[in-house]
């Protein structure tokens, strides 16, 4: 609120309030008070992972920042969604206050709008097909519509009566007027063109005194804009305030957000001290000798490494942020360009807090120079890298509408980055085809700076093995040279070493610092445009069908909460008979006792649910009512089993028995959210749900007849065929309602419970669905639902009520009685009578909650009445009753009692994996990323180490290529694990809680659906890659080489989903990638440090542990082995022979060469030595700890336990993540 208030804070505020801050406090403060969440100011406001506000102070939240807004002209689309009747009177009554109080003017569209709503506004617009009905006085609404010959019933909404009238199935005509009544739309739309209301309106807006005086009102309106408005602010522009205090609004909320979610920047700041002491300990101590030449660069390296990778989260958070940006954008609450310089801002405490610990621990532990100039040059220059890194990656995710694609190229830059920064290939040996990369790329002029920052005054001298030959019988050191490019004599100075080895020169320094700081502000300008020019405007809604059916895609009504396109469209009962369908599920009476409820909250126990008592009966519909926050979802849950934390008192009993393991699979449960899979069509949903959750001894044809038959029932057959999509690009909402009561039904419970079906519907759509309910119970079923804005139509069709004050607390239970008769008599009888045209419902609400004036505890009213006592005896005798009859019978009616699902395992794993592998065939998005990442990285390794050549740099680029495959995997990962916890997410709200199937077919079919990919793309990278770099053909080689691709790409696979399996969100995800992917596996495989010089502690066990250790064994292992090498003259050491001539080179080296690797190029030379370090590619394999040819095949052995063994971690993070669901004790 305080953000809101602040961007939209005007300049000619009262005299009383000359600071912002206490303008922003003061308004926000009397918002929230007008909308009943005062109390909740201080707390959260949550989401699905954090705890925060409940569902229904969430939404005011949402109202009350448009609110803060205080635009002059105002639209509220369906703004009471999710709020009872009270609070949602409570909303009109604010927009009609400030309407009057403020000069604002309103337009609002409401669904099952109650008539104290209703009486809210001045005028009313009612459309139908597109065409004006009727526009004019709310007050002669009705009257407009009953003189057609339409009836009103008594005590009915009259907003739902006047979208009733052009339906042909719910209006009620006069009797007389059957055929004077309108009855199609431009029936209507004529009738209203004719009347004497249009001529009133229209008159109104032709007048010419009136014109002129609407004229008058917009100019006082512009001027008291103009007033509002901040100096610095550009007169046409649309925002309150100006850039400089958008900036700096948005730079504290980023701020405030980053507290409330201190966890992330911790993990970050923990994960960057855990790679600092990782790399630390492999690099430790490098010492000022020849040893440490190739570790020291890796070493310097390594930071921008980990810290680029790190920085793919960003593209990762840029998404997950954009609603809540493109929202903030159409309020005018500030420009996206404000933003992303605010996100530029704070990204600089942040990172320069995580770079700070990381130089600490990593400068010191690898004893770069001690040098307070050298500390902080490297300090500032990583830090610079990191701000770059950060919007380099943000600005990805901000010129791309959808995720896959920013992922794909993402993936795609960081592998470029890294390639060509220079530490892999060095400048002077990339092909010319890819050299100005290095140009433009901030990883190169990062690495260079701190290359020439840490090399410029060393020196180093060289020893052996670098200093050749050695031996006992070398000890002149005139006869002797160092192999390390740049040395001079026994001395290797730091300038001449990054010249000649990798072009960098020591006064490149502050030059590659100025390019990163332009890059940097080239990137986040970037970023800036990006959310600029992103287009938040909603598209048509459309319906998509499967391939092969009747279309591909069909529009539907802009209302996408109604299904019928027409109003002369009936839903005609096609379908089989409800007590078919009801006949054929368990019948069961359902009973809870004294239930309560308990959660921890700061170390105590709250009370959620208090002494909640009641039934219901085979044939009955339940209404579960009360207040926003009196725990109607939470009883709801508790009831059903699906509560996981907290504890739970009271007895629960199915039939007099208590709830055994079968219960959740023979319920069902419609949650308030639709979460269905978005890929499968309607049909297969249900026969999803059916095959799964109806006994496994059922035959597949009864199931697939059972599931036609819900179709009819729910008239869902003109869509069976039609994906669930996405909102705007599927079903509408009120189909996807229908759809979750099949979902339920199709698995034949014996109870249904319903979260709010209703929610989000107009009164028609509404009472469409409590129409399918009541049938339903008419014939057998017994229903719970909870509701929250039910019209009086809708409110009678329930038959008991349970009502709910705040707490948890039990005001009633029991009949409604016809019209509510027994309901309002009880309410009358103590003390709040209900006025004739009152909605029953919305009076009972406001009673219990104390708007009636009586301050009585409803709550104490009904412990002590005779209901209630009576409520007690019925339970009492419904349990003993029912426990016999069910006890003679047996189990026949029952489910088996042993199982907790209703199908086997291996049925469950088989299912599940076709339902994923038809997802996966039906988002070519992920799929199409997943294959060009894969192909273009490979096209760009395999011109980058376009045939590579046998000289001894050559061996190095072989092995540097083989290396650039490991960075496929950032990519695809980011990529991968979003899919995983969006499955994961409907895994856990909807099907796990159903018992449809087991946690463990859930695992296999994710990682099972994936193989096919992953091996379509292994191959393709291999022949994208393997040949454009000239590696060996024969089959022995490259057979081998394709097989560890394949079991590589399954490995960081696995590796990704066991990541995704625990982690809570995406982002948290794409934070442990290079925790797990950086300092667990790619520093100890041997290749940024050979394991002949891994520090001691960690080679001893966990280079063996390494999974990459044995990749790179199997990649490699053959690329080397017989190669013969052939140094070119750059590459040969010279060595002088003494001037007598005495000794050739071949007997001067033999020595040496009879326990060392390498060779003479002339060995009969008398003058000098050409020496080579190696001979043939397995002296350099060797280096690497690859000793034997047959370590290669054990390699891909033992890589392929590890692919087993990872995806063995996946199926055990989803077992520690997953909870027994508690159960009420008996």
């Amino acid at each position: 609120m305080r953000f809101a208030l602040r961007n939209k804070a005007p300049d000619n505020r009262p005299a009383y309030l000359q600071s912002k801050d206490d303008f922003a406090e003061e308004l926000g403060n009397d918002i929230l008070e007008q909308l009943g969440i005062g109390h909740t100011k201080g707390t959260l406001v949550g989401n699905e992972f954090v705890r925060g506000v409940s569902g229904g102070e969430r939404k005011r939240v949402s109202i009350a920042e448009v609110m803060a807004g205080q635009a002059p002209i105002q639209c509220w689309d369906n703004s009471t969604r999710g709020l009872d009747a009270s609070t949602a009177l409570d909303l009109g009554r604010v927009l009609r206050r400030t309407a009057q109080e403020q000069k604002k003017s309103i337009v609002a569209t409401f669904y099952q709008t109650g008539n104290g709503l209703y009486d809210q506004f001045d005028k009313v617009l009612v459309l139908c097909e597109g065409r004006t009905i009727y526009y004019g006085p709310r007050a002669l609404a009705k009257s407009y519509f009953e003189d057609m010959g339409f009836v009103c019933p008594p005590g009915g909404a009259v907003a739902d009566f006047l979208t009733a009238v052009p339906v042909h199935t719910e209006r009620v005509i006069r009797s007389g007027f059957e055929n004077k009544v309108p009855n199609t739309a431009e029936e209507f739309e004529s009738r209203y063109y004719n009347s004497a209301i249009w001529k009133t309106m229209d008159q109104e807006t032709v007048d010419y005194n009136s014109l002129s005086y609407e004229i008058d009102n917009l100019r006082d309106v512009m001027a008291l804009e103009r007033q509002r408005s901040s100096l610095l602010r550009k007169m046409q522009s649309v925002y309150t305030v100006s850039l400089m205090h958008q900036v700096w609004a948005c730079t504290i909320r980023s701020f405030e957000i980053m507290w409330g979610d201190r966890w992330s920047v911790a993990i970050k700041a923990i994960s960057a001290l855990l790679q600092a002491l990782v790399c630390g300990s492999v690099f430790y101590n490098l010492s000022d000798a020849s040893d440490s030449v190739f570790l020291r660069p890796g070493a310097l390296f390594f930071g921008i490494l980990y810290f680029g990778l790190q920085s793919l989260a960003e593209t990762t958070a840029s998404f997950l942020g954009r609603p809540i940006l493109s929202r903030h954008k159409r309020f005018a609450y500030y420009r996206p360009t404000a933003f992303c310089i605010a996100s530029v801002i704070v990204d600089i405490p942040v990172y320069m807090f995580q770079v700070t610990v990381f130089t600490i621990v990593l400068y010191f532990m690898c004893h770069f120079q001690y040098d307070a100039a050298k500390f902080f040059t490297y300090w500032i220059v990583l830090n610079v890298t990191v701000f770059c890194f950060a919007s380099e990656f943000r600005a990805i995710g901000a010129l791309f509408k959808n995720f896959g694609n920013a992922s794909k190229v993402s993936g795609f830059v960081i592998m470029i980055m890294m390639v060509c920064a220079g530490y892999m290939i060095p400048f002077n040996s990339m092909h010319v085809w890819f050299r100005w990369i290095f140009y433009i790329n901030p990883a190169s002029h990062a690495f260079e700076s701190l290359m020439a920052n840490e090399w410029s005054g060393l020196e180093l001298t060289c020893i052996t093995p670098q200093y050749i030959p050695y031996g006992e019988s070398y000890t002149d050191d005139r006869y002797r040279s160092c192999t390390v490019a740049g040395s001079s004599g026994k001395v290797i100075p730091g300038d001449a070493y990054i010249a000649a080895q990798y072009s960098h020169s020591k006064h490149h320094v502050w030059r590659g610092f100025g390019i990163i700081i332009g890059f940097w502000i080239f990137f986040a300008c970037l970023t800036a445009i990006g959310f600029e020019k992103a287009d938040s405007s909603g598209g048509s809604s459309r319906l998509l069908f499967k391939r092969g059916s009747k279309l591909q895609r069909t529009p539907v009504p802009a209302d996408v909460e109604k299904a019928s396109v027409t109003t002369d469209q009936k839903r005609s009962p096609t379908g089989p008979p409800a007590e078919d369908i009801a006949s054929s599920s368990h019948q069961s009476t359902f009973t809870w006792k004294n239930l309560n409820y308990y959660v921890k909250y700061r170390g105590e126990d709250k009370q959620l649910l208090r002494d909640v008592c009641g039934y219901v009966k085979p044939g009955c519909l339940l209404a579960l009512m009360g207040t926003s926050g009196a725990g109607k979802t939470t009883l709801m849950d508790v009831l059903a089993q699906r509560k996981d934390a907290g504890r739970i008192e009271g007895s629960i009993l199915v039939d007099g028995l208590p709830q055994d393991i079968t219960f959740q699979r023979t319920t069902g449960y419609c949650e308030q959210n639709d979460v269905h899979e978005a890929t499968a069509t309607v049909r297969e949903a249900l026969l999803f749900s059916a095959r799964l959750r109806q006994d496994y001894e059922i035959p597949d044809q009864d199931k697939v007849d059972y599931v036609e038959n819900i179709i009819d029932l729910l008239e869902l057959r003109d869509i069976q065929d039609a994906l669930v999509g996405t909102p705007g690009a599927g079903l509408t909402i009120e189909q996807k309602k229908r759809l979750t009561l099949g979902v339920e039904l199709v698995a034949r419970p014996k109870l249904l419970f319903l979260d709010e079906p209703t929610s989000g519907l107009d009164g028609q759509s509404a009472f469409s669905i409590v129409r399918f309910m009541r049938k339903l119970a008419e014939n057998g079923q017994a229903v719970i639902c909870t509701i929250h804005q039910p019209s009086a139509f809708v409110f009678n069709a329930f038959d008991s009520l349970l009502l709910l004050a705040k707490g948890g607390r039990t005001t009633y239970f029991g009949e409604t009685g016809e019209g509510s008769s027994k309901l309002l008599e009880y309410f009358a009888r103590n003390g709040a009578p209900c006025a004739p045209d009152v909605n029953p419902a919305e009076h009972i609400i406001d009673v219990v909650q104390g708007r009636q004036g009586s301050g009585k505890d409803w709550a104490q009213i009904w412990r002590e009445s005779p209901e209630c006592k009576r409520t007690l005896e019925e339970l009492d005798h419904l349990n003993e009753s029912i426990r016999s009859h069910v006890q003679g019978q047996g189990n026949e009616n029952h489910a088996d009692p042993s199982r907790s699902f209703a199908t086997p395992l291996l049925y469950q794993m088989k299912q599940v994996t076709i339902r994923q592998s038809v997802a996966l065939w039906r988002n070519p998005d992920y799929v199409w990323n997943k294959i060009l990442l894969h192909v273009v990285q490979a096209l760009f390794s395999g011109f980058a180490f376009w045939k590579v050549g046998n000289g001894t740099f050559d061996l190095q680029l072989r092995l540097f290529s083989v290396f650039n495959f490991v960075f496929i995997a950032p990519g695809v990962i980011n990529q991968l694990q979003p899919l995983y916890l969006r499955n994961r997410d409907i895994f856990e709200t909807r099907e796990k809680k159903s018992k449809t199937y087991h946690w463990f077919a859930f695992v296999f079919a994710q990682c099972v659906s994936e193989i096919p990919w992953l091996i379509l793309c292994g191959t393709l990278y291999f022949v994208c890659w393997y040949f454009p770099s000239g590696l060996p053909v024969q089959a022995s080689i490259s057979g081998q080489i394709f097989f560890q691709m394949i079991l590589y790409e399954l490995l960081y696979t696995s590796i990704g989903q066991a990541i995704a399996t625990y982690a809570p969100n995406e982002y948290f995800a794409s934070l442990m990638n290079p925790i797990v992917l950086g300092a667990g596996l790619i520093t100890f495989c041997g290749i940024v440090v050979p394991y002949g010089q891994i520090t001691s502690f960690w080679r001893h066990w966990l280079y063996w542990l390494d999974p990459f250790s044995y990749l790179v064994g199997g990649l490699l292992t053959q690329l080397l082995w017989d190669v013969d090498v052939r140094c070119s003259s750059s590459e040969l050491t010279s060595i002088p022979l003494p001037p007598d001539g005495s000794t050739t080179c071949g007997e001067y080296m033999a020595a040496f060469l009879s326990e060392n690797a390498g060779y003479v190029v002339e060995p009969g030379s008398r003058v000098g030595c050409e020496y080579c370090a190696y001979k043939t590619g397995a002296e350099y394999a060797r280096t690497f700890n690859l000793n034997a040819r047959y370590y290669g095949w054990r390699d891909v052995g033992i890589t392929v336990l590890f692919c087993v063994s990872s995806y063995a971690m996946v199926f055990v993070m989803m077992k520690l993540r997953s909870k027994a669901t508690k159960s009420a004790s008996a």
